[in-house]
């Protein structure tokens, strides 16, 4: 869940034709420039590890020129250093930014995932007809990696990520990676885009898989063919000087899911179907969307891509999964955390009521972790929480939880992935 940046906008530098990526071994792999005939890649002991393993390297795309300044960070396989792609880290928004390769898995309706390849980013070609484009047959998800300063590269729960997928293609009719195939998709994919990973503590590489109907069809039907594709972006962090409160006005008209229908899966129709409503809030000056349920109009479910949580007390509350809502990662991993920390958590119906008698309001999702909520408002009423938004439970969480992600503090969860 991606709460305020749930689709990629603003930079685009251009992307390099003719470098040298230096995968896990240090070994430098020179890059064929887009007019070369030659198309084949170097002998594979060059290659990243994942990719020697499960992939191949494919064709490439057409990229433009663009320099490697001298910025370098440490390597965790040897002492040689990496140098990073020519970025003003410290002014890094959240927005797309072409990088390096992407990923790519097809197989038709019946049959399995079973043969990926690296691929250099660039469009894709589809079918008029394809299911994406006709039926919305699509899912997505979100995650990210983080540099440390001892320049292991880290992978939070992508593992969740992949068995989420996997719930929302069935609910979809399409077929899946695997678990063991998603995440080493992702692996793979963050090690070959590896220089375009923020300094420590200057943001992280945002990844982007995709699952989609590809294959063409005319008849309201399932796809014949099935697209797994993973691309990347380097995102600085979403906030730059500490939490900051959002606004959010209660919608009472429209909404985001009803009851049997995909909302409880990452299904791509879920998020235009917001976009109406959020367009109308941030007009008025609001920065979001708080949905409620369609059949009682008095119960919260979800921000336009964020969970909602409330605090009274040393009690923090959330909708619970009922079908209508996401089951957000950072969701469920502020849920643990604030067991750990001592607070009684409670999963369950949550009235407007409850929100507007809160001590303190918090969305969570991939792009913010948490945000706070400064104020809400209900049928013209407003009502603010605390002297600036950010309350103490907000900022003890999320500086919990980031700690956690960036390796600052010691993963008791076993929720870290580290590729070295």
């Amino acid at each position: 869940m991606e709460c305020g940046g749930a689709v990629f906008a603003g930079l685009h530098p251009n992307p390099p034709s003719h470098h040298l990526l230096l995968g896990p071994h240090r070994s430098a792999i020179k890059l064929l420039p887009p007019f070369c005939t030659d198309k084949k890649l170097p002998s594979s002991h060059l290659l990243p590890l994942q990719v020697q393993k499960q992939l191949r390297f494919a064709s490439f795309g057409n990229h433009s020129n663009t320099n490697v300044n001298s910025l370098k960070v440490a390597s965790p396989a040897s002492n040689v250093a990496l140098e990073l792609a020519d970025i003003d880290w410290d002014n890094l928004g959240f927005g797309f930014m072409p990088t390096d390769y992407m990923y790519t898995m097809k197989c038709t309706q019946g049959e399995i995932f079973s043969k990926g390849e690296l691929k250099r980013f660039g469009n894709i070609e589809l079918s008029p007809s394809a299911g994406i484009l006709n039926y919305g047959q699509g899912l997505f998800e979100g995650l990210k990696a983080y540099r440390k300063h001892d320049g292991n590269i880290l992978l939070f729960r992508p593992e969740e990520n992949a068995r989420r997928l996997r719930m929302g293609a069935e609910r979809m009719c399409m077929p899946a990676p695997t678990v063991e195939q998603f995440v080493e998709a992702v692996k793979a994919t963050v090690l070959a885009n590896e220089r375009w990973i923020p300094p420590p503590g200057k943001g992280s590489l945002y990844i982007r898989p995709l699952l989609m109907g590809s294959g063409a069809v005319l008849g309201l039907a399932p796809a014949p063919e099935y697209t797994f594709l993973i691309y990347v972006s380097p995102v600085g962090n979403y906030f730059k000087e500490g939490l900051a409160p959002i606004n959010l006005i209660v919608e009472t008209e429209m909404h985001r899911a009803t009851p049997g229908g995909t909302g409880g899966v990452k299904t791509i129709g879920n998020y235009a179907a917001v976009l109406q409503a959020q367009s109308a809030a941030k007009a008025k000056g609001y920065s979001d969307v708080l949905y409620l349920d369609s059949i009682h109009k008095k119960y919260l479910e979800e921000v336009s891509s964020c969970n909602v949580f409330v605090v009274k007390g040393n009690v923090i509350s959330t909708p619970a999964i009922k079908g209508t809502i996401l089951p957000g990662i950072t969701r469920k991993s502020i849920l643990d955390v604030a067991l750990s920390q001592g607070f009684q958590v409670e999963e369950r119906l949550v009235t407007v009521d409850d929100l507007l008698d809160a001590d303190e309001v918090f969305c969570t999702g991939t792009a913010v972790v948490i945000s706070p909520v400064g104020s809400i408002t209900y049928l013209n009423k407003r009502v603010s929480y605390g002297s600036d938004g950010v309350g103490r439970v907000s900022q003890q969480l999320y500086s919990a939880l980031t700690s956690l992600q960036m390796g600052l503090t010691e993963d008791k969860m076993g929720w870290i992935v580290k590729l070295k």
